[in-house]
């Protein structure tokens, strides 16, 4: 196996005991800070040229959350590693009784290509807090972010313990054939077929895996809310990234009423967003490959075309889309879109709403939007997801406190 002296190299740093010490930890997550200190440019310029990512949405959403991120462990990290001395019985009195958190061992970090730097980083520096080594595969289909982290992040990261390679489909699947002590992968929400690979692989050496379970995340709009507010924060959440965002709103529920009150309030946020001719923005991106274009594109059959629909397939440009009266059956309703497209589909209240979001697989979030509190929170409390956020979009994930990563 080709990887397999990269692995035993790995293993036999970790056994020397060197990631251990609080010390050793602590200065590889702040050379991770010097890493996105130093290399924000590059990492502007790469996104840039892999997705049309505005410098904007990757100074927030690659560098901002990363660094959220290595601040909140550099601040707890020395509290976390600690024994947890537990109550002890009548028998063991006299004794110590504690819980030590121990490091995996080898970790394999495989990042998916929509968020390159923050989907490889914030494990990263979850799994060096816990005194890890790490072997880490960018995406291949964001050739300039692999290639950066690749080239420069081995310089800011002891070279005995961490390591970067470069592989397409078949130099992972034979990465996958060496024993690791722990595997996480978040493109499983796009990709449930690598999804299974993964936890194939990981079953036959019983390697305990972190996958991102969860696609189609549902967005009801009751009749209730404010309209204005509730486009802009569907828009905002839907085309950031040009849709290329796991958690992004996937289709909106709503009465017939509303849908014919969002169209316009939609309308004008895009508008405001990135103007009339979206294709010119600077603020918005590019779908990451031809084949993802395609696909997306194909979807636009359903229902029908309410805003925008205009496609380019030399430039992978798919504007801000919004799409009316869509059915269950139709295709947008049958994968996550993960592209700039709204499927909005008619329910007749709260009720059904819930009831369509209960017959479908569990989310990796749910969004509900209504100026009464009590419906988002019966929406809350009558559906199961891995997320959830009142009166706005992707918010919740701002947040390093909370868990992430759909149900299971």
């Amino acid at each position: 196996n080709p990887y397999a002296g990269l692995v035993s190299r790995l293993r036999a740093a970790w056994l020397s005991g060197k990631t251990r010490p609080l010390e050793y930890r602590v200065a590889q997550l702040e050379a991770l800070g010097r890493f996105l200190d130093e290399k924000k440019q590059d990492i502007l310029e790469a996104t840039a040229l892999d997705m049309g990512k505005p410098h904007f949405e990757a100074e927030f959403s690659e560098i901002l959350l990363s660094k959220n991120e290595l601040h909140e462990m550099l601040n707890n990290v020395s509290d976390w590693v600690k024994d947890e001395y537990v109550d002890k019985n009548l028998v063991t009195r006299l004794d110590s009784a504690f819980i030590r958190k121990d490091p995996y061992g080898v970790v394999l970090i495989i990042a998916p290509w929509n968020y390159p730097i923050h989907l490889i980083l914030v494990p990263l520096i979850g799994a060096i807090a816990a005194g890890n080594c790490v072997l880490i595969k960018p995406s291949e289909a964001t050739v300039n972010t692999e290639t950066l982290v690749a080239e420069a992040l081995p310089n800011y990261l002891d070279k005995d313990c961490f390591a970067v390679v470069t592989a397409g489909v078949q130099e992972t699947t034979r990465l996958l054939e060496n024993k690791f002590d722990y595997i996480f992968y978040t493109g499983t929400s796009r990709s449930p077929s690598v999804g299974r690979i993964i936890m194939t692989a990981a079953a036959k050496h019983l390697t305990p895996v972190t996958l991102e379970l969860g696609g189609k995340n549902p967005c009801y709009v009751s009749d209730t809310c404010d309209v204005q507010n509730t486009a802009r924060r569907v828009a905002w959440g839907r085309f950031f990234n040009a849709g290329q965002t796991c958690i992004a709103p996937d289709y909106v529920l709503c009465s017939l009423e509303m849908q014919e009150k969002l169209m316009p309030a939609l309308r004008e946020a895009i508008t405001e967003f990135f103007g009339s001719n979206p294709r010119e923005s600077p603020d918005f991106g590019r779908i990451v490959g031809d084949k993802q274009f395609r696909r997306i594109r194909a979807l636009l059959c359903s229902g029908r075309v309410a805003i925008g629909g205009q496609t380019d397939e030399k430039e992978r440009y798919i504007a801000p889309t919004v799409l009316a009266d869509v059915l269950p059956s139709d295709p947008a309703m049958q994968e996550e879109i993960f592209g700039p497209v709204l499927p909005i589909v008619v329910v007749a209240n709260m009720d059904e709403a819930i009831d369509f979001i209960n017959a479908r697989p569990r989310p990796l979030a749910i969004y509900a939007f209504s100026c009464d509190s009590k419906v988002v929170n019966q929406v809350l409390e009558r559906t199961s997801s891995g997320g959830f956020c009142g009166n706005d979009t992707l918010m919740h994930v701002t947040l390093t406190s909370l868990p992430f990563g759909g149900i299971g």
